[in-house]
């Protein structure tokens, strides 16, 4: 596995790649890897990319300075993990490489209501940071095809309208969510969970099977919001929101008919972690 810190070595050995005729198949991340990082490793090397990953623990998309200090950083247990997954490419920068103090990178979208509804709401600015790394290492990195995973699902969809704006030619590939034994889906911040909330955290995965059994046994939208928080909630968790929206607008559907595509999409507090997942209840 190649290793880089500096852009334009990075980008020297991704043009001696460009001259194979190999397509190139990029995974952002902010580090702090597990088996679901892998996973989107493997699934791009599978379809025949020569694989980028990066790590990067991007400043602008906390919007609580103490969250990003918190952030889980393992770098010597990443890179050994992604060379055994087989990946080709790392990129592990320095925010000033992705920041020049010298150049203002601030590109602004437009994400109408898709950035303000679920995450957006209680995250204020997290999508216009997100988009804004994102676009920048895709400048950086020049792929062909995006992998990201399901369970940052809002994020998919900001990404999505993202690539849409700028008229980019990248593909974005969306992986489904790999989860621990007990249903938790994999996330770098599990680490972080007490003995105690990790009993608990489950309920959140749970819940959201437990709204897919009540769709497609004909119960509403509402009565399914309502049983799922309150299955949260006995848990001894407590729910931000849990919504059922249209898998593309992102907006609440009040009947299952009014959609082809249904998420339910759920964000939790365990203790001082926040935990996000979802799962398609229609459609996907």
């Amino acid at each position: 596995m190649f290793s880089f810190e500096i852009i334009k070595q990075l980008q020297t050995h991704i043009t001696s790649l460009r001259h194979q005729r190999t397509t190139i198949g990029f995974i952002p991340t902010m580090g702090a890897l597990h088996a679901g990082h892998a996973a989107l490793v493997q699934q791009a090397a599978h379809e025949g990319n020569q694989t980028v990953c990066s790590i990067f623990v991007n400043p602008t998309q906390f919007n609580d300075p103490r969250d990003l200090e918190k952030y889980p950083r393992t770098p010597h247990k990443d890179i050994a993990l992604l060379a055994k997954v087989g990946c080709d490419v790392l990129f592990i920068p320095p925010v000033a490489e992705v920041y020049p103090e010298n150049e203002v990178i601030n590109r602004a979208f437009d994400f109408g209501h898709l950035d303000t509804v679920m995450e957006g709401a209680f995250r204020p600015g997290h999508f216009q940071g997100v988009a804004q790394v994102v676009s920048r290492l895709l400048d950086i990195v020049q792929p062909d095809i995006l992998y990201m995973g399901q369970k940052d699902y809002q994020q998919t969809v900001i990404v999505k309208s993202m690539l849409q704006q700028l008229d980019s030619p990248v593909r974005l590939v969306r992986c489904p969510t790999l989860r621990e034994a007990d249903g938790l889906a994999m996330s770098s911040r599990n680490v972080r969970l007490t003995p105690d909330f990790r009993q608990k955290a489950p309920a959140v995965y749970q819940a959201l099977l437990q709204a897919k059994t009540l769709a497609d046994n004909g119960h509403s939208p509402s009565e399914i919001q309502q049983i799922a928080l309150e299955k949260i909630t006995n848990a001894g968790l407590k729910p931000e929101y849990f919504d059922l929206v249209d898998g593309e607008t992102l907006l609440p559907i009040a009947r299952f008919n009014d959609s082809k595509n249904i998420v339910a999409c759920t964000a939790v507090w365990a203790g001082d972690v926040r935990l996000i997942d979802n799962i398609f209840l229609k459609g996907g």
